[in-house]
């Protein structure tokens, strides 16, 4: 009898250790620690050299989308095992109510350079970049004269919210979101473009940034996107779709300048939130949103999905967290770790931002899309 319960709980913790049954997770940024009252709209990204970048937005006196907020970062060594103290990238104004966020992180994979585009107040566009795995950062620069390449009657822009990728050619692209109206009123007497979903791009390793196409507006209000290169070389993108229930998908073959007409995924369940899409390898993708239908705004159950199909279908999926979730971003290490990095909590989903680490086997384990 000793040995088949030792027996047992031996593999219990091989499993563990192999992340079959109790993935590594981790809380970075918590509520009301190291100064800042709430943190969110988290991003990640590798660079060149295995670290780990962990972005987010820290909002000095509330969980409003705008007000004093400053770009922060942790730094992982290990491929996340463990971090660095919290670093200020950048803020405005001291106690000012300077909105700076929605960090969109890009590697370039040629030159080593890690490129983090940002907004300031919703209506301006920078980036800055670091040379140094994130270490130290450039003076911001701005772009936001560039937005009049869109065919668009634009007052907001916001980047991402999650990474940007290069894809094999080595462009550079941003996902992006504009609005025709403040923030206040964007949801006000809707229309099927209030609200669009796009890309910006550079040809020249950041040094400079072009406005790329609009996703056509058959969908009502399109924003929040996520792009990722499939293995043809063509790029999906996965857009919030207020009110819909469900995730909308593109498709773009010219490098991101023109994307096909959009459409509900079925398969893909949204509360109207915002998700991430990163490819593992072939035609694997993974993607990560909340699991709910419901178009109230019930922000839990957070999944991650793997589609071996590029995108087409999405038949593994394994729940994160069950309970009160919000934004995510995914990163893959070298050796084939998943990393999303996440917002959640007991009782809302803006208490703090974790991390959680699985592998492909874990992830596989799970075959139902509920």
């Amino acid at each position: 009898m000793f040995l088949k319960i030792f027996s047992f709980l031996w593999i219990a913790v091989f499993h563990n250790a192999c992340g079959q049954i109790d993935p590594d997770r981790q809380d970075l940024f918590v509520g009301g620690q190291d100064g800042y009252h709430t943190y969110r709209i988290p991003a990640l990204a590798i660079t060149t050299k295995g670290t780990v970048l962990a972005f987010c937005e820290g909002r000095k006196s509330s969980s409003d989308d705008t007000g004093d907020i400053d770009l922060l970062l942790k730094r992982s060594r290990d491929g996340g095992k463990s971090w660095s103290k919290q670093r200020l990238i950048y803020e405005e104004g001291g106690d000012e109510e300077i909105t700076i966020g929605n960090p969109c992180p890009i590697v370039d994979q040629k030159t080593g350079r890690v490129h983090l585009l940002f907004v300031r107040d919703y209506h301006q566009l920078f980036s800055t970049h670091s040379d140094d795995d994130g270490l130290t950062w450039s003076a911001p620069e701005e772009h936001t004269d560039i937005l009049r390449g869109f065919d668009y009657p634009l007052v907001l822009i916001a980047t991402g919210p999650c990474h940007g990728i290069q894809v094999s050619g080595g462009r550079l692209i941003a996902p992006v979101w504009i609005c025709d109206r403040e923030r206040k009123d964007r949801y006000v007497n809707t229309t099927k473009d209030r609200i669009r979903a796009g890309i910006i791009y550079s040809d020249d390793n950041g040094k400079t940034w072009r406005t790329g196409g609009l996703v056509p507006a058959d969908i009502t209000i399109l924003h929040e996107c996520t792009v990722v290169e499939k293995k043809d070389g063509s790029l999906l993108i996965n857009m919030r779709a207020h009110q819909a229930g469900y995730r909308a998908v593109s498709t773009s073959r010219d490098g991101g300048l023109s994307w096909s007409e959009p459409k509900l995924d079925k398969e893909l369940p949204d509360p109207n939130c915002q998700g991430s899409l990163i490819r593992l390898n072939g035609d694997e993708i993974l993607f990560s949103n909340l699991a709910v239908s419901s178009t109230g705004g019930n922000r839990r159950k957070l999944r991650l999905r793997l589609s071996a199909d590029g995108g087409r279908t999405w038949p593994h999926g394994r729940v994160i967290k069950e309970g009160s979730s919000g934004y995510s971003d995914l990163a893959v290490t070298d050796r084939d770790k998943i990393l999303c990095l996440f917002e959640n909590g007991s009782e809302n989903y803006r208490q703090k931002i974790s991390l959680m680490a699985v592998d492909r086997a874990w992830l596989t384990s799970g075959t139902t899309n509920k």
